[in-house]
């Protein structure tokens, strides 16, 4: 049964509807804001995944160019492939506010799918999409929390603006994702223009209650329509006495591997140990589930299950015990305190100049190589959606190989992970870019994790503003990033904020916060959650120990390298750029391109010209720069009457005169009134195909583009010259009025 429901955010409205479309997926909605659509479909495998220690949850956005009324790709394909980069990203945003909300131990394969249907280029299609998804998820049968709301929260003019157009946008010192629960924040994405932390607390409680405004209206439409919730299998409970005889054995050996300083590949290999050995500690005590063993069946499928969890019952024990050590005592991994960042150390130059910047930053045992490379502006990579087309002037590559983790794996390509931590190192730094007018340079930075022990997208952060910086890019401030983590005691209310997350802390943890930014202020904020959301005091308390924690990351980064270079790379490209007459772009590139290309390979530079009539010379080679500079100046310089040009002959007009070429592709008529003060019966007496001469300039004309060149004017008339009288020319009196004919001497 169709239904439909409205609600006003702001001055628009949002409009649900159900029942009518997708059917047969677990639940379907449609969420309309002016004429974007998105459908978000929610459906669960009938049983549990065997095999599975995790949340076997995916989220796909899709989009599809006929929602932008786009036909678009290669002229041989025409299908929407694999989502783009930012449609991955959209994905994991809608992907890390469900995530939470589902009981830790479901192993249903889940898929949510959130697909765009129509975008009227106004209304973000991300906002429908994700409550779209989260309205599905909340309708289904499937067992989670919520229902959930998300907005995006714009800073205009110094005011918080809700789900801003994406003409406002452009506008905007903010972009962020607020998604909130009835009761709490469960996920934020921003980007900031280097905005202070009393400004995002207030856009973050601006988001909230916005986005709980949503969270409610859907709480009503679930009591009226929506399923009840299937049950699941109960998590594993082993017996007490099992717990206890495993605790008392893991714990003296967890607890010293914790608090005492060592590599985490070692301390690793005491935990594998521990869990390894779990199954014989058991089977010591119970004996063997051999079902051979002549007990009943019952109890050996018991001991069977039993022993299968006994990894996973030393793990949580280790897990519970950083936890409770960091609650009671303040103590972290290596006995850290809670607020202690690991050591740091910067290297700048770290490969040869070839790859025109390089740096390596390290904290504790998280290493990353990060690269910057540049390119001319025709190297800005091309993002085709149903948005239409975009440039990327700076892009931010990461890269995490499974060596870095000590790991083999056939995952051997670039997921959705990897895509997401090089986007937020790349919006971290983009607001401290120079303006493209004074360094036109495209950007590649390419972080390679070589290491991994917690929060490798802030190295891959801190690393770019180091490699930025040793390759000459004029940044306006410097950006570092810092990831703070969080054990909590709900029961309790107590929150403990960890600055410098790292492995078991994050994994065992409740938040992965992320902050990057300058001295000045917030760039960009990543946090995912464990929990079902945060109170809104640890959002103070984290942002305010995450400018303490990038302030002190900063000072180690600058000492290594305090302001970027001055110079460049002698092997990276230059840019010379020129502006000219639009008017001019097309007698710089010539008919079907040959002028331009003649250029490019005749001295081997590239050019680009954009619409306004600036062009951009890149070349590695600072003479053939400036050929191809004086040559395009050349093409479009405007003859100028009484200078004198080099030129070439290259066609003789009987009885008329000479066209000749100059200035890299003009050409001009010579009269033969106009080559010598003596009267001349024949061109070729004076001129041939080939010849080159000099010749002033006696007329142009801007509107039609002709010029009249002329060689005896290049010297004082002869003594007893008689200037010829004015008439209406022909041929050879110029073929203008008053052009004259060709006067003589006096006798």
């Amino acid at each position: 049964m169709q239904k439909e429901y409205s609600l006003v955010l702001g001055n628009e409205p949002l409009i649900i509807k159900t029942g009518g479309l997708a059917t047969q997926a677990n639940a379907s909605v449609v969420c309309q804001m002016g004429d974007t659509v998105s459908l978000g479909n929610c459906t669960v495998s009938l049983k549990a995944r065997e095999g599975v220690d995790f949340l076997p949850l995916q989220v796909v956005y899709q989009e599809k160019f006929y929602a932008g009324g786009k036909i678009a790709g290669s002229r041989f394909r025409k299908r929407e492939g694999r989502p783009a980069d930012p449609y991955v990203l959209l994905g994991r945003v809608i992907d890390r506010g469900l995530r939470p909300m589902f009981p830790k131990h479901i192993r249903n394969d889940i898929q949510v799918f959130a697909t765009v249907l129509s975008y009227d280029f106004e209304h973000e299609h991300d906002i429908t999409s994700a409550n779209a998804a989260n309205l599905a998820v909340a309708l289904s049968d499937c067992p989670a929390g919520g229902p959930l709301g998300t907005v995006r929260v714009g800073l205009i003019g110094g005011e918080l603006v809700l789900n801003p157009t994406v003409e406002a946008r452009k506008k905007s010192d903010l972009d962020m994702f607020v998604t909130a629960s009835l009761e709490r924040v469960v996920m934020i994405e921003a980007g900031a223009n280097q905005i202070p932390e009393p400004e995002i607390l207030k856009a973050i409680e601006f988001g909230k209650k916005w986005a709980q405004k949503i969270a409610r209206f859907f709480a009503d439409i679930q009591k009226e329509i929506g399923k009840k919730k299937f049950e699941i299998e109960p998590a594993f409970e082993p017996s007490k006495e099992d717990m206890k005889m495993l605790t008392d054995w893991v714990l003296p050996i967890a607890t010293k591997a914790i608090t005492e300083p060592m590599a985490k590949s070692a301390r690793r290999r005491i935990f594998t140990s521990l869990m390894d050995q779990a199954a014989e500690k058991l089977e010591a005590i119970h004996g063997s589930a051999s079902l051979t063993a002549g007990g009943p069946a019952g109890e050996n499928e018991d001991l069977i299950t039993l022993y299968k969890k006994a990894p996973e019952m030393v793990d949580k024990i280790i897990k519970g015990e950083v936890r409770r050590l960091i609650l009671e005592k303040g103590i972290r991994m290596s006995s850290r305190k809670i607020d202690e960042i690991r050591p740091i150390t910067c290297q700048v130059d770290i490969l040869p100049k070839r790859v025109h910047g390089s740096a390596l930053f390290q904290r504790g045992e998280t290493q990353g190589l990060t690269t910057c490379t540049f390119g001319a502006p025709g190297d800005r990579q091309l993002i085709e959606g149903m948005e239409g087309e975009e440039e990327l002037r700076y892009m931010h590559h990461y890269n995490f190989p499974p060596f870095s983790v000590g790991e083999t794996s056939n995952r051997l390509f670039v997921g959705n992970r990897e895509i997401g931590h090089g986007s937020l190192a790349q919006r971290a730094l983009e607001p401290a870019l120079p303006p493209l007018e004074s360094f036109p340079y495209t950007i590649r930075v390419v972080t390679e994790i070589l290491e991994s022990n917690g929060s490798s997208s802030m190295a891959a952060t801190c690393g770019s503003t180091l490699a930025l910086m040793a390759a000459g890019v004029p940044i306006t401030a410097p950006v570092s990033g810092i990831a703070l983590g969080l054990i909590s005691d709900e029961s309790k209310d107590k929150y403990v904020i960890l600055s410098d997350l790292q492995d078991e802390e994050d994994f065992g943890g409740d938040m992965d916060f992320k902050v990057a930014g300058t001295a000045k202020g917030i760039t960009a904020i990543q946090m995912d959650v464990k929990i079902k959301g945060l109170p809104d005091h640890v959002f103070a308390e984290a942002l305010e120990r995450s400018r303490v924690g990038r302030a002190q990351i900063l000072e180690t980064m600058l000492k290594e390298i305090a302001e970027p270079r001055k110079e460049m790379s002698p092997y990276a490209p230059r840019i010379e750029t020129i502006q000219i007459n639009p008017d001019d772009i097309r007698l710089v590139i010539g008919k079907g391109g040959e002028t331009i290309q003649k250029i490019t390979k005749d001295l081997g530079v590239e050019i680009d010209i954009e619409d306004s009539g600036l062009i951009f010379i890149t070349s590695v080679n600072g003479e053939a720069m400036q050929k191809a500079k004086e040559w395009v100046l050349g093409i479009v310089e405007k003859p100028e009457v009484g200078k004198i040009y080099d030129a070439k002959v290259a066609r003789i007009i009987d009885g008329v005169g000479a066209i000749v070429e100059f200035g890299h592709g003009k050409d001009a008529m010579i009269h033969i009134s106009e080559l010598q003060w003596a009267r001349t019966e024949k061109v070729e007496d004076i001129l041939k195909v080939g010849d080159v001469i000099q010749a002033k300039c006696v007329e142009f004309d801007a509107l039609e583009g002709k010029t009249r060149f002329s060689l005896k004017q290049m010297t004082a008339p002869p003594a007893g010259w008689i200037p010829p009288p004015p008439r209406m020319g022909g041929p050879r009196g110029g073929g203008r009025p008053g052009g004259g004919g060709r006067g003589g001497f006096r006798r």
